[in-house]
């Protein structure tokens, strides 16, 4: 397996949400001027790229597609949900989540739940530990209704969140590097591990912990559970930690890690995506690197070996395979972004990468 060379779609703002519908042959993009749009990947549509109606008031942070391709749910920074109806491009639906940022999102595979989670880290402690959460940090909406269906507690910031692939548990990961699932029918805790690899205790220009988990993916099988992020550094402003993934077996007691990223197959950044391939033998990591030659990689299931990786050249927030695993979308933002003070008009720092893979 191989990727080949990407091609890309430019957006105005960086991406920071992505959804598609089954076949690939529309996207959905969450950007951080706080708009969603639909996107044509074919690469002679014009427009490319189609707005929705309603903004988040700060960065969207997430969205999602459901099943009937009829909605799209995004969430954003100003701690909302919001329903979108994909045809007239137009909102009905606006929930206020949370009081702070909805920092991820997730559909249960089902469709017929949302969840969110956020947190802000303050310090509880002269030692600088999290203060404990002011709201549940972790919520499941129905994706029908809109009404809270579950709220959990975790220790925040909670960085990342996944449903089970039989939709009956629910993973959430912070900054600490504290994973807790729950049942989500009952509502049950039903395990939790904590590793330190993602997370330290910065000490150069400020000094606060740094890193945690920002993607958590279930195995096909939902008996282990993927977690990828940043591992530890000495200068939290220069995001120079470990590139890495854990894989867990969350169901045993207590649960152990199977395997992580092997020595020298990683550079230093923050990965922020998994993502399964279809065939369930690779899964894919990507993010973005402070030194290093790739952003994305996949890595074998058996062993953990890497078996291909690319350099994208940006951030990589998000990634999606099409259902036959030969065509790959990352959603991404390229460079910091710079905004004309005339004409308040973002310089196109978004992308959408399309990557076709071979064998």
């Amino acid at each position: 397996m191989k990727f080949d060379k990407p091609r890309e779609i430019v957006l105005p703002t960086g991406v920071l949400g992505f959804a598609a519908v089954p076949d690939g042959s529309l996207l959905y993009a969450a950007c951080m001027d706080g708009q969603l749009l639909e996107v044509n990947p074919d690469k002679d549509a014009k427009p490319a790229f189609v707005p929705f109606a309603q903004k988040h008031t700060s960065y969207a942070s997430g969205c999602v597609l459901l099943p009937d391709g009829q909605t799209v749910i995004s969430a954003g920074f100003d701690g909302a949900l919001i329903w979108h109806d994909v045809a007239s491009k137009s909102s009905f639906r606006h929930v206020q989540a949370h009081k702070f940022w909805s920092r991820q999102m997730a559909l249960s595979p089902g469709g017929d739940l949302v969840a969110s989670v956020t947190g802000q880290y303050l310090a509880g402690s002269e030692k600088y530990d999290p203060a404990p959460e002011t709201e549940p940090s972790v919520k499941i909406y129905d994706a029908r209704t809109g009404d809270l269906f579950q709220s959990f507690s975790h220790i925040p910031p909670v960085l990342s969140v996944a449903f089970s692939r039989d939709s009956q548990y629910l993973a959430a990961g912070n900054l600490m590097g504290e994973v807790r699932i729950w049942d989500v029918a009952s509502g049950r805790q039903v395990a939790t591990f904590t590793t330190p690899d993602f997370t330290c205790w910065g000490i150069i220009k400020s000094a606060h912990y740094v890193g945690g988990i920002y993607a958590l993916a279930f195995a096909p099988d939902g008996h282990s559970l993927l977690c990828a992020g940043m591992g530890p550094m000495s200068d939290p402003m220069a995001g120079n930690g470990k590139m890495t993934w854990q894989r867990w077996a969350w169901r045993d007691i207590p649960p152990k890690m199977l395997g992580q990223i092997h020595d020298g197959e990683h550079g230093s950044g923050l990965m922020e995506t998994l993502a399964w391939h279809p065939d369930g033998q690779s899964f894919l990591m990507a993010g973005r690197q402070a030194q290093g030659t790739w952003t994305t990689a996949i890595f074998s299931a058996a062993d953990g070996k890497l078996l291909t990786s690319l350099d994208t050249k940006s951030r990589v927030t998000h990634a999606h395979f099409t259902p036959d695993g030969n065509t790959l979308y990352l959603a991404a933002t390229h460079g910091q972004g710079k905004r004309d003070p005339k004409t308040k008009q973002w310089d196109n720092y978004g992308r959408i990468h399309v990557v076709t893979l071979s064998a």
